[in-house]
């Protein structure tokens, strides 16, 4: 089972704890079959995504929106994080930006969808800030006919 993922970036300290296992109860239902999980590895929901993936044993693909998305947007405090994940994933696919921007994400999020079965989403239902947010991605995926997981705990709050 291919599972994607798309979800916000700023969860709070105590959101990402609930999402954790809000994701690992989904997670919980496939991993008998064995789970690819595909992230963009963007900080918040994708990499807590990343993390449960490999706890129940499931293989990760990462989609970049750039080749240097490590050097131009992951932040140094989020550095060790992302590339302990990265160096878990069994591929790494790189969209063709220059830059990572807005563009680049919903592309990546494209690629994303198109790798997957099920899309989960840590959506607070609230409209896109920028083309590329969570509310896009969700809307992309339901276009091309993609089972949506809403996920979203009670007390759940973005910083």
């Amino acid at each position: 089972m291919k599972i994607g993922i798309t979800g916000h970036s700023n969860l709070s300290a105590t959101t990402e704890t609930s999402v954790h296992k809000a994701v690992r109860d989904v997670l919980d239902l496939y991993s008998a079959e064995g789970i690819t999980g595909v992230t963009c590895l963007a900080k918040g929901a994708d990499q807590v995504f990343a993390q449960v993936v490999l706890e129940v044993g499931g293989d990760l693909v990462v989609v970049l929106p750039s080749p240097n998305y490590r050097d131009k947007k992951v932040k140094p405090a989020n550095r060790e994080k992302f590339d302990e994940l990265l160096s878990r994933a069994s591929e790494v696919a790189y969209q063709p930006f220059d830059v990572p921007n807005r563009d680049a994400y919903m592309a990546a999020s494209e690629e994303l969808v198109s790798r997957s079965d099920l899309v989960i989403a840590v959506w607070d239902g609230q409209p896109a800030a920028g083309h590329g947010g969570t509310a896009d991605v969700v809307a992309y995926a339901r276009e091309q006919g993609r089972d949506v997981v809403i996920l979203w705990p009670d007390g759940a709050e973005r910083e």
